[in-house]
């Protein structure tokens, strides 16, 4: 099966479906997830996880962001179980996100009663709006927007009411962009003993590895043709070592 768009989001349900992964991508590439990252989610669909990518356009309001892709998620979830898409209605049910959505996948669990196995928070970002939007710091005081929650706020109510115990925080060598040291101080906190955390090779935009199709000429191999497959070998490296990472943290959590 491809993708399919359902109640407004993408969704691949492999043959054998053994769990789902609800997946939210980072905020300037989360419209189209299922092309943005598909090369990962669909390595993962093929080991047997049914994918939902629920798209999303970022705003300040990250609270409201939040509510609408949870509630877009449960309706589709409700209209697959309907239609008999899957094979029971107990299958276990993982949060997958990627830098903006580690943060709206948590707000989730801190604000709803959610059924979850477990979250996978890859890159976390918690920027205010003055370092994460371009120019914002050079507004007048009178126009100058936060996110709501803003960072704080949003590491408060994680502590207060977040309630997903079984976590994987991942982080890459070269991403100067991730907070995720004081996401998991926070989580360790909460559930001593139940919070894995990872860095492995790559740079933020690591999960959106593509499959870049390099076209050679079997007759002349340029410098150029060299240095695209290098890029192309590290990009894949990079990518499946966290599509193994995920894997292998995955099998001993489904089987609690």
């Amino acid at each position: 099966m491809d993708w399919q768009e359902i109640s407004g989001n993408w969704v691949y349900i492999p043959r054998q479906p053994r769990a789902v992964i609800h997946f939210l991508g980072g905020a300037f590439v989360a419209a189209a997830p299922h092309l943005t990252y598909r090369l990962l989610l669909e390595d993962l669909a093929k080991q047997g996880y049914v994918i939902m990518a629920t798209p999303f356009i970022n705003t300040f309001d990250h609270r409201a962001i939040a509510s609408e892709v949870y509630n877009r998620f449960e309706d589709t979830l409700e209209l697959l179980q309907k239609r008999r898409y899957l094979p029971t209605d107990n299958l276990p049910i993982y949060g997958l996100g990627h830098s903006m959505g580690c943060k709206l996948h948590l707000l989730i669990g801190s604000m709803y009663d959610v059924d979850r196995a477990g979250n996978i928070l890859i890159s976390f970002n918690n920027f205010s709006a003055r370092d994460a939007v371009p120019l914002m710091g050079q507004m007048p005081v009178e126009f100058n927007m936060e996110f709501s929650p803003n960072p704080q706020e949003t590491l408060k109510l994680i502590a207060e009411y977040y309630d997903v115990p079984q976590n994987l925080i991942v982080k890459f060598s070269n991403d100067t962009l991730d907070q995720s040291y004081t996401l998991g101080q926070t989580l360790k906190q909460i559930f001593p003993g139940q919070i894995s955390t990872l860095t492995i090779n790559g740079s933020h935009v690591t999960p959106l590895g593509q499959d870049f199709q390099w076209q050679l000429n079997p007759q002349i191999f340029t410098p150029f043709d060299a240095i695209g497959q290098w890029f192309k070998q590290e990009v894949h490296r990079d990518l499946h070592q966290l599509r193994r990472e995920i894997l292998d943290w995955l099998e001993p959590v489904a089987s609690r």
